[in-house]
């Protein structure tokens, strides 16, 4: 009798370890900006119109340990206390730890960008507002969170996920272009008339969007797309919009009913010049290309049954070297000088803040979510298109993508041979030196382990 109780404990016991399988929940949150905001940190236009809503929209992803969660805002930066303040509110709403949070942007320009330290620099010298506006920001945040809290009202079980690439056409094109004695001839940037720059070849890209969706038996709760570059198109006028990429996971969501969800991934040598003049034809001609794209990955998926064991999360803590371009006590009084122009004081304030932060030793999570063989990566930063094209060659044997454009206080990320090239993306904008290639490199290898 009693090894036939002994038995039935280890049967109970057991079963119970794969009784509750992966759930998942959906939440959405409208943080459209009000009429005369700040958008893109003051360097374009201020909201005159809002051509399509923004939001802020991501998923809870329930299973063995703590809740896991994937959010993405349409916004062009979220960086240093800003990205912190977000991942804390969406943490303390899914009664998760802050690291398991996920918190990126898709980098529209026409949209807000939050750096509450740089705001508070600027509001000391009487510039306050220029950045952009507390008031909305917290509003973001408060609704954001609450939109989560209420998404566990209804969680879906997911038996399956789906995973695709597809190509996508006539979309990205390396913004550098880089001459014969190895310093940067030509920069192409999201939107270009340069004839010669428009003739030279795309470049170094990924041409692939990538796709992961979740499952409940025959049904589909969400999908995740994730496509690297900048994906602005005729932008800067002042009308408000998600741009694109938001604009075609719209599309997508209310042509297909699943839950839609976008990620820029390592776009930052990334844009449309090539193939966009900065006209509204060229912005849906652009859009129907990355619509395409995510329709195509959608009908090609394959489907892969997964159990509470194959899930994963890593989040590893990552101080990223400092530039070292500036001493604190020359961006403090470039910042304080009422005769500097409005933009470099933005640019001063910003740059303090992650100075400070790194002297003070802050880290940044890099992170990763495995499901089963599938691996999504989430950086932070411009990142550069070789990190993310380094981490799928690493592990063919996987299906691997990557989400940059997370916390935005190190601004663009470049490789070690790109800051000796020259050019704005590894100037005064990078906040990084030429070893954080050697940093990210080693954590792309210990946050894909070859036996998972």
């Amino acid at each position: 009798m009693k090894v036939v109780i002994f038995s039935l404990t280890l049967w109970i016991t057991s079963a119970s370890l794969q009784a509750d399988p992966i759930r998942i929940s959906t939440f959405s949150a409208d943080v459209t900006p009000p009429i005369g905001s700040p958008l893109c940190f003051s360097f374009i236009k201020p909201a005159k119109e809002i051509e399509e809503p923004l939001t802020a929209r991501g998923i809870v992803i329930l299973g063995r340990g703590k809740p896991i969660v994937l959010c993405v805002a349409d916004f062009v930066v979220l960086s240093n206390d800003s990205h912190d303040a977000w991942r804390k509110a969406l943490a303390e709403a899914a009664e998760t730890s802050q690291n398991r949070v996920a918190m990126h942007v898709i980098h529209n320009h026409d949209s807000p960008g939050y750096d509450q330290g740089a705001s508070q620099l600027l509001d000391e010298q009487n510039l306050p507002n220029v950045l952009s506006k507390k008031e909305v920001h917290d509003k973001a945040i408060a609704d954001t969170a609450s939109a989560l809290r209420g998404s566990f009202e209804i969680t879906y079980p997911i038996t399956n996920i789906g995973t695709a690439s597809a190509v996508v056409e006539k979309f990205a094109s390396n913004r550098r272009i880089i001459g014969e004695d190895g310093k940067l001839a030509i920069a192409r940037m999201s939107s270009c008339r340069n004839e010669e720059a428009i003739s030279k070849p795309v470049g170094t890209i990924d041409p692939d969007l990538d796709l992961i969706s979740f499952w409940n038996g025959d049904q589909p709760v969400a999908a995740l797309t994730f496509y690297a570059s900048h994906p602005q198109s005729y932008y800067g006028k002042g009308g408000v919009t998600p741009d694109t990429v938001g604009l075609a996971r719209n599309r997508r969501t209310k042509e297909t009913g699943v839950f839609h969800i976008h990620f820029d991934g390592a776009g930052g040598n990334i844009a449309a010049g090539k193939f966009n003049n900065g006209s509204p034809e060229a912005r849906a001609a652009l859009i129907e290309q990355i619509h395409k794209g995510m329709k195509t990955a959608w009908e090609n998926q394959s489907r892969s049954a997964i159990e509470a064991g194959d899930l994963g999360w890593t989040s590893l803590p990552t101080q990223l070297p400092w530039h070292g371009r500036y001493t604190e006590e020359q961006l403090h009084t470039e910042l304080t000088s009422p005769d500097t122009d409005t933009k470099t004081r933005i640019r001063s304030a910003r740059d303090l803040v992650y100075l400070r932060r790194w002297q003070d030793g802050g880290k940044i999570d890099l992170q990763s979510l495995r499901l089963g063989s599938a691996h999504a990566l989430f950086f932070p930063g411009e990142l550069f298109v070789e990190y993310q094209l380094a981490a799928k060659a690493s592990h063919t044997d996987k299906f691997v993508t990557l989400a940059a454009y997370g916390d935005g206080g190190p601004g663009y990320i470049g490789t070690k041979i790109s800051y000796s090239q020259g050019g704005y993306e590894v100037g005064r904008v990078s906040r990084t030196s030429p070893g954080v290639e050697v940093v990210l490199m080693k954590a792309i290898a210990q946050l894909i382990k070859p036996n998972q």
